[in-house]
């Protein structure tokens, strides 16, 4: 049954609010992307959206915007209003205050520290509260968020470039360029939308790459380098830029390389060791655990084919997004191998996928699916 609660203006005044929140994007992590619209007698009156971390909540900018008009006017919000002091006052108490008599909101906070109590102190203060509408396109707006606060894990995406069969480099180890241009600029999009670029040794070695963000403005996000021994030359790009301050080389915990270590630290990067796992290489659920304790909610993977394998293998990657170029490399280097799959009932598989051409290459994208036990938490 369709949910007849709602309007087609509730709806287009939500959307609104969604498009707003989206702005967000890249500068407020670890917090979610809220966007905030005030309406009066049908029109809009005030609007704001979450800035940047710390700064003002989305509510509180419509609020201010709208001024006296908000008394008697409905307020929507793709998430729920906070009831908590954190680095500013709770925006339930300015809705309030303010006049509000209705708030529609896209969905509920998971934050332990929210989570229904926002909806449950306006409601005791004689405010009609409506949820759930445009659910689903709220969820995924914030899907490293509801991951992060969930779990404390970061929300980790693949990116891969591959061949029509399925190589991400020809046999000599050479990868640049299998993607196109248009692909290319795609990706530093990608990269400012998130808290962190993730690479191992043996890309790193290949493709010395910079791993910033260059086609357009944005955010820098953290660069980390997968180093069990920590081969990585002090002569690398990321040793070298004026981002060194956003490298981090997550070496294994018995590497006694300390003078490499002192001088990467001495330029302003910095090291961490990690447990090592069974197998003699860096424990990956370790590393997320803690970029987790730094405030990383989401991770951008560019490779190589170890670190694609070893984060499905620990059922740690969310989603995949995948470049196909038309070209056949033959003996390649595959993009996932050593899969510990026995049969296409054990396949991980994708969901919500989508398709799209960006000139020669198709992309596709998807949340990854685990074949026992759904979607990665």
């Amino acid at each position: 049954m369709p949910n007849t609660r709602f309007t087609p203006e509730d709806r287009a005044f939500l959307q609104k609010a969604l498009e707003l929140a989206a702005a967000g994007c890249g500068y407020v992590s670890p917090n979610p992307m809220v966007g905030a619209v005030v309406v009066k007698d049908g029109e809009i009156v005030g609007t704001g959206y979450h800035r940047q971390f710390g700064g003002d909540h989305a509510e509180v900018e419509a609020l201010r915007e709208a001024g006296h008009l908000a008394r008697g006017a409905a307020l929507y919000c793709n998430l729920e209003p906070c009831s908590h002091f954190g680095k500013t006052p709770p925006c339930v108490n300015r809705i309030s205050d303010s006049g509000i008599i209705r708030v529609v909101i896209g969905t509920l906070d998971p934050n332990p520290l929210v989570n229904g109590r926002g909806v449950k102190m306006l409601r005791e203060n004689g405010i009609e509260i409506e949820t759930g509408l445009l659910e689903e396109a709220c969820y995924e707006l914030n899907e490293n968020f509801f991951k992060f606060i969930a779990t404390r894990l970061p929300f980790v995406t693949l990116k891969v470039a591959q061949s029509l069969d399925g190589k991400i480099a020809d046999a000599n180890g050479y990868s640049r360029w299998i993607s196109n241009e248009g692909a290319r600029k795609l990706v530093h999009h990608w990269r400012w939308q998130n808290d962190a670029i993730l690479i191992g040794i043996g890309t790193a070695l290949v493709d010395d790459p910079q791993l910033t963000v260059r086609e357009e403005p944005g955010p820098q996000p953290r660069r980390i380098i997968v180093d069990t021994n920590l081969r990585l030359p002090l002569a690398a790009n990321v040793l070298n830029d004026e981002h060194v301050i956003k490298t981090i080389v997550a070496i294994g915990e018995d590497c006694r390389e300390r003078e490499k270590i002192a001088e990467i630290e001495n330029r302003g990067g910095r090291v961490w060791p990690i447990r090592n796992s069974a197998a003699g290489s860096l424990d990956l659920r370790h590393l997320m655990e803690r970029l987790g304790q730094e405030g990383l909610a989401s991770v951008f993977v560019e490779g190589g084919r170890r670190i694609f394998s070893s984060l499905l293998e620990a059922r740690l990657a969310d989603r995949l997004k995948c470049f196909i170029a038309p070209k056949l490399l033959g003996g390649g280097i595959p993009a996932f191998q050593g899969l510990l799959i026995g049969s296409i009932e054990e396949a991980m598989t994708l969901t919500k996928m989508s398709w799209e051409i960006i000139g020669d290459n198709a992309l596709l994208s998807g949340k990854i699916q685990y074949p026992d036990r759904g979607e990665p938490s």
